[in-house]
């Protein structure tokens, strides 16, 4: 059984998500604080709620439990919608639609390297 994360690595996990629940409100143009309601709210609401949580496992690697976690909601809730989004992706143009935000997810930089150096030095490049 995996242990409750560390603050520091929550902190990280919900900055992925919100990441990339404000990706998807975007790219729905869903205001993002519906997306972000505890409330099940309406279907196109809940429908991009789940896209977003679909993103985060499968993009950023995030467990169903994170995933859950990070929206206010329970792993089976987050594994519902992954089976859902999935489900979803028969339809071609749908299917190319989430391609695109999930290789949008993946070319973001990533928080976990570390461009200031060690102890916040800033990042010297090597005269050639």
């Amino acid at each position: 059984m995996r242990s409750v994360p560390e603050p520091a690595e929550r902190a990280r996990l919900q900055a992925r998500a919100t990441f990339a629940r404000q990706l998807v409100a975007f790219a729905t143009e869903t205001d993002d604080a519906a997306l972000a309601a505890p409330s099940r709210c309406e279907a196109p609401v809940a429908r991009a709620r789940q896209v977003a949580m679909y993103l985060c496992h499968v993009v950023f690697g995030m467990s169903l439990t994170e995933v859950g976690r990070a929206f206010g909601r329970d792993r089976t809730t987050a594994a519902h919608a992954c089976r859902l989004v999935e489900d979803l992706r028969d339809d071609a143009l749908l299917d190319a639609w989430l391609g695109r935000l999930e290789a949008f997810l993946a070319a973001a930089p990533r928080p976990d390297v570390d461009l200031l150096g060690h102890a916040g030095r800033p990042f010297r490049r090597s005269a050639a």
